[in-house]
């Protein structure tokens, strides 16, 4: 599956869905993006039931600051609507499928009750 460029307008509607939603965030003067970019281009033919959505940085600033993104590429991972996690910093190809195979692992249920607990 090719990556989806998300933009303001449609960010909530694709990682709001159920399922996983993977986030790269970048720009096009970032070296390690662009070392990156394969990599993950990759990851998204090997796993066609996860969405992979790219931010352009440069081109989305409401979005970069919406997240506080201040180092590139910053990558998150969401599922059914939640960010499980965010970290600046490419991943080799490995720890990219490791994070993968921990968001698909999940227990959403513990998750969401964790989320809530912290909230009060």
């Amino acid at each position: 599956m090719a990556t989806v460029e998300l933009t303001s307008t449609n960010f909530d509607e694709v990682t709001g869905q159920d399922g996983i939603v993977l986030v790269d965030f970048w720009a096009s003067w970032c070296g390690p993006c662009l070392r990156f970019a394969p990599i993950y281009e990759r990851s998204s033919e090997k796993h066609q039931d996860i969405t992979f959505g790219k931010v352009d940085t440069e081109a989305q600033q409401d979005l970069a600051a919406k997240f506080d993104i201040r180092s590139i590429p910053t990558i998150m991972a969401v599922r059914d609507g939640v960010i499980v996690f965010a970290q600046p910093g490419a991943l080799p190809e490995s720890a990219l499928e490791s994070l993968i195979e921990q968001v698909q692992a999940l227990d959403m249920d513990e998750v969401r009750t964790q989320l809530a607990g912290h909230q009060h």
